[in-house]
């Protein structure tokens, strides 16, 4: 595929899959997580990450949710992402979910590193107004700092809860423990701000990451949203 060069290293495209399962295909899910990884390789994406999911209250194991599962991945041209929904991986995970939701979305705003790489480029662009965006955080927490990070967790994320204008959120994870972020989904760019920086518990975290020191690497960026199709928990976000 033709590959949509810009100026400043973003992919053309990013996308989000969320697989739902029924308990009696979880060991099947897993093993589509083990096998998938060498299939993605020769995917084209630029870049992918599998992914369990979970509530995101605690970010502890108890948080987990084995009936979810996601990828997310950059493509360097829509088209590379058209021919992944005919993909081995694609078909495997459709015969295997009874839900699904699926989210295109272009960067507009990426600070911070995945796995020693900067996945999203370095966009700084306006989203269109009043359309939805995402908002994707993660994190690598030092171990000695788990224990104060998992405290400041709850109270942000019982409040999120009550914002007004989140569509969904789900935690994300590479592992149960240390290697944690959160994928939400706003109304628009005003309701995620508005969160980000007016919310007291929020603040109260940003303000407390660089005093304690809780990630050895971290990441947050946003997405305008292109297309979003499915359903989340039963629900269409």
């Amino acid at each position: 595929m033709a590959r949509e060069q810009r100026d400043d290293g973003a992919p053309a495209l990013v996308t989000l899959h969320v697989w739902g399962v029924r308990a009696a295909a979880v060991p099947a899910a897993l093993g589509r997580m083990a096998l998938d990884r060498a299939l993605l390789r020769r995917s084209g994406a630029r870049w992918t990450k599998l992914l369990g999911t979970g509530s995101g209250r605690t970010f502890t194991a108890r948080d987990a949710d084995p009936g979810h599962w996601a990828l997310l991945a950059a493509w360097d041209s829509p088209g590379d992402a058209a021919w992944f929904e005919r993909s081995a991986t694609a078909r495997g995970w459709g015969r295997l979910a009874d839900e699904r939701l699926r989210v295109a979305m272009e960067p507009v705003a990426s600070r911070g590193r995945w796995g020693g790489v900067a996945p999203f480029g370095d966009p700084r662009r306006r989203p269109p107004s009043g359309a939805p965006v995402v908002s994707l955080t993660r994190a690598r927490v030092h171990l000695r700092s788990w224990a104060t990070f998992t405290r400041a967790v709850p109270p942000v994320s019982g409040d999120l809860a009550r914002v007004d204008g989140l569509r969904a959120a789900l935690g994300v994870g590479e592992a149960p423990v240390g290697l944690q972020g959160t994928v939400s989904l706003w109304r628009d760019s005003d309701a995620l701000t508005a969160f980000a920086h007016g919310r007291a518990p929020h603040r109260a975290v940003v303000e407390r990451t660089p005093r304690e020191g809780w990630y050895a690497e971290e990441l947050f960026a946003r997405f305008a949203v292109t297309s979003l199709e499915g359903t989340l928990h039963g629900r269409e976000p």
